[in-house]
């Protein structure tokens, strides 16, 4: 098995590292990592759905779909990451304590009665310390886990506190549950770095053929060109969200302005506006200007300005009307 420390916090790069090894290493490996302040989306997840966007925005937190699918996660340099890829993935698929026993090995060494829970977790006095996930590729598969060591709780609540639902669809919902730091449980203080070595070393005794692999420089420009091409990118974000139905409406000064859109892949497949306004023009023709761009605020405002919205809706502005198409 190789051993990887990953000292990047870019969450584009490592969720693109993770992607890079599972696909280019022929060993197991087992890796650990950290991000700065991030939000991971779950593979099968709406991203809308699942983030507060204006605290998101508000805070420049990147928000990066993985390849596994779960929940939604808030990450930040208080939570450590580790990663096992492996080649015997008919033996090993959905077998999630397997790769949470070495932690939980950890943590029982430390004095925290830490314990596997549920399909995929690990709790401390019935809290979530960390989530587990799993995806695979012909037969390499990936177990990634979260290890909220001393996290910032309110960050976590804050990013991923979604407002009243407005979208319908088939995307997997992230299910909220009790969280809590390890570094809350220790009997004696404990860094996260220091934390980070002991499952290292942990890990590393189980398997005496292991060595330490440092990225080299063609791996590290390989990652950043996947992350460039495709983690930093909207269309795998956003644009790769299931297909979904968004609902909203809001009393504006010329009138209730309901609007239902179908998105697929991001995109807008199809709208309707109802209300009690009065405009000049069929509202079809302004229906028609929203087919084929983004569910993106700053794309309906684009579109929208193109054309004088006036003429459909008396008494309304671009924002307006943006408001009622986005208002999330």
């Amino acid at each position: 098995m190789l051993y990887i420390y990953n000292d990047s916090i870019n969450p584009y790069f490592n969720l693109a590292c993770e992607e890079y090894v599972l696909k280019n290493f022929e060993d197991d490996c087992f890796m650990l990592w950290r991000n700065g302040p991030s939000i991971i989306i779950g593979k099968n997840q709406n991203t809308l759905s699942e983030i507060n966007l204006e605290y998101v925005r508000n805070n420049n937190i990147p928000v990066v779909r993985r390849l596994s699918g779960g929940g939604a996660v808030f990450h930040d340099l208080g939570n450590l990451n580790f990663t096992f890829t492996s080649g015997s993935k008919d033996k090993n698929f959905n077998d999630f304590k397997k790769f949470t026993l070495p932690i939980i090995e950890v943590l029982n060494n430390l004095s925290v009665n830490a314990e596997f829970s549920g399909r995929n977790d690990i709790t401390i006095e019935g809290k979530k310390i960390s989530g587990n996930a799993q995806y695979s590729i012909g037969n390499r598969m990936l177990h990634h886990g979260t290890l909220l060591f001393a996290s910032q709780i309110a960050d976590i609540s804050a990013a991923l506190k979604v407002k009243e639902a407005k979208f319908e669809g088939k995307s997997v919902k992230s299910v909220s549950s009790r969280v809590t730091n390890i570094s809350s449980h220790l009997k004696t203080p404990l860094d996260i770095m220091k934390f980070t070595q002991l499952i290292m070393e942990h890990v590393k005794n189980t398997d005496n053929e292991g060595t330490i692999y440092d990225l080299t420089n063609e791996d590290i420009s390989n990652i950043q060109k996947l992350a460039d091409e495709k983690y930093s990118t909207w269309e795998w974000n956003f644009g790769g969200s299931p297909k979904y139905t968004f609902h909203n409406e809001k009393k504006l000064p010329g009138g209730l302005v309901e609007a239902y859109l179908d998105v697929k892949g991001g995109i807008i497949t199809s709208a309707k506006i109802y209300g009690d306004f009065f405009g000049m023009e069929d509202i079809s023709a302004l229906e028609g200007v929203l087919l084929g761009i983004k569910h993106d605020e700053g794309q309906l405002a684009k579109a929208l300005s193109s054309i004088d919205i006036t003429k459909f809706i008396s008494g309304i502005s671009v924002d307006d009307l943006v408001f009622v198409l986005w208002g999330i």
